[in-house]
């Protein structure tokens, strides 16, 4: 790595760390300030290096560095895209929902889920390819499914729970 880049990176990691940071663009022009000459397409892949995410804080969005990170927050942050990515089916089970997954991915999803510390979800139980979600006492199992449906970017409208 050549140290002009390194001070970039270096740079850009103190800026994430002493301020909230919203926005590609936000992050380049401050970096040009600094007298660093680069495109947002660079700043895009030094973030990617760093290890950067956006994360909702105060009300806000901003880039947080993996050190910044909490199991919370991490699990925020990509819960949306496991279950876009991994949840095949969602359904309802009595007082619990059932999620399905590709062989061998369920634990994935259960852990990501625990860890976002969803407070409709009480707990889960994960085997092979199959979740069983424990739902709170007052949270309506219809709600629940909604929302891993509209997390699964299948918002359906045709089922009735």
């Amino acid at each position: 790595m050549t140290d002009n880049r390194e001070r970039r990176l270096r740079a850009l990691a103190d800026l994430i760390r002493a301020e909230p940071m919203s926005s590609q663009e936000e992050l380049t022009e401050r970096l040009r300030t600094l007298g660093h000459q680069l495109t947002q397409a660079t700043v895009s892949r030094d973030l990617e290096q760093l290890g950067a995410v956006k994360v909702k804080r105060e009300g806000t969005l901003r880039y947080v560095l993996p050190d910044q990170i909490g199991a919370r927050d991490w699990a925020g942050v990509n819960l949306e895209r496991i279950i876009r990515d991994w949840v095949l089916e969602v359904e309802p089970a009595g007082p619990l929902v059932v999620l399905r997954t590709p062989p061998g991915t369920a634990h994935l999803v259960a852990a990501t889920i625990d860890q976002a510390q969803m407070f409709e979800i009480a707990g889960t139980v994960a085997g092979d390819d199959t979740i069983f979600l424990a739902i709170r006492d007052g949270n309506p199992i219809a709600d629940v499914i909604r929302r891993f449906e509209g997390l699964m970017g299948r918002g359906r409208t045709d089922r009735i729970v």
